[in-house]
């Protein structure tokens, strides 16, 4: 197994912070399974140190965790303290509601951290209300929302776009759109359902997504909406996902603590371990730690 940068994963401190998707009185999108309930808990930076199991994890990335957008520059602070004392997480992707009228400054204040990477707004939207995690549909398309995502290139961050195969035309839009940020698609793309049709549907939507040479992609989160994974079960859109990204724009990332409802992080890079053997040495450093250090710039 190579060294591992880990593109994703998340702390949260439930006394500090308030995430609402974690809150009991709202009922959490039906693609986390029935063992949501153990996600309600404080995860620290000794808990996710703790899940390597031997592996050599030698960077991470955070990602913004959901607390309240009010609090987001907050727990960028937070993460920059706890990075400057254990060294991880090496890179913030934080949160910023880019429609709002003053992006820009929330922009700037997140910057002041020096570990500050990038930018993830949520944007899965989906008809079964069960599945989605916005109420506006069409952000992408908003002019405002737009103006905030030009501050990103003049800041030198990049985008974590998580959204729905469904959405991938509209995000490919924006990719060209702007063609100096650096977009990072999230979970493969979340191809919730795995029979032959929607697969087929969702490597076409990758495809067309994957002509934009600004977007890749983390190969993560892979159990979502399935309740469980194996080796065998991802290795299809593990191997269609590298296959249409190339080498050079894919990685795999945990997902901790999400991906810790289905598996332990020493299986899961075990798995992605299995997934790769058949893939050379420089091609299987460049997947597990050298696209990540260098997209995310680290």
């Amino acid at each position: 197994m190579p060294p591992i940068v880990d593109p994703h994963h998340h702390l949260q401190d439930l006394d500090m912070f308030c995430y609402p998707w974690l809150s009991p009185a709202i009922a959490p999108p039906a693609i986390f399974g029935d063992g949501f309930a153990r996600l309600r808990r404080s995860y620290g930076i000794a808990d996710y140190l703790a899940e390597f199991g031997g592996l050599d994890v030698v960077k991470s990335v955070h990602i913004q965790n959901g607390c309240l957008p009010e609090q987001a520059i907050a727990e960028t602070r937070w993460l920059q303290a706890i990075a400057d004392r254990h060294g991880f997480p090496h890179g913030i992707v934080a949160h910023v509601a880019l429609q709002h009228e003053s992006a820009d400054e929330q922009l700037a204040e997140h910057c002041r951290s020096a570990n500050m990477r990038g930018i993830r707004q949520i944007l899965n939207a989906h008809p079964d209300p069960a599945l989605g995690f916005i109420a506006e549909r069409d952000l992408m398309a908003n002019a405002a929302w737009r103006r905030g995502f030009a501050a990103l290139a003049r800041r030198g961050l990049s985008f974590d776009l998580q959204i729905y195969p469904h959405q991938m035309a509209e995000a490919l839009e924006v990719a060209r759109a702007f063609p100096g940020t650096s977009i990072i698609l999230d979970h493969a793309g979340m191809p919730l359902r795995r029979d032959r049709d929607e697969i087929d549907r969702w490597r076409g939507a990758m495809t067309d997504l994957a002509a934009a040479d600004n977007v890749a992609v983390k190969i993560s989160g892979l159990a979502l909406g399935q309740g469980g994974w194996s080796a065998e079960t991802i290795r299809p859109i593990a191997l269609a996902t590298i296959e249409i990204f190339g080498i050079d724009r894919c990685m795999f990332a945990s997902n901790f603590p999400v991906d810790g409802l289905f598996s332990s992080y020493r299986a899961l890079f075990d798995a992605f371990g299995a997934v790769t053997q058949e893939l050379t040495a420089g091609e299987r450093a460049a997947l597990f730690s050298k696209n990540a250090e260098r997209l995310y710039r680290i």
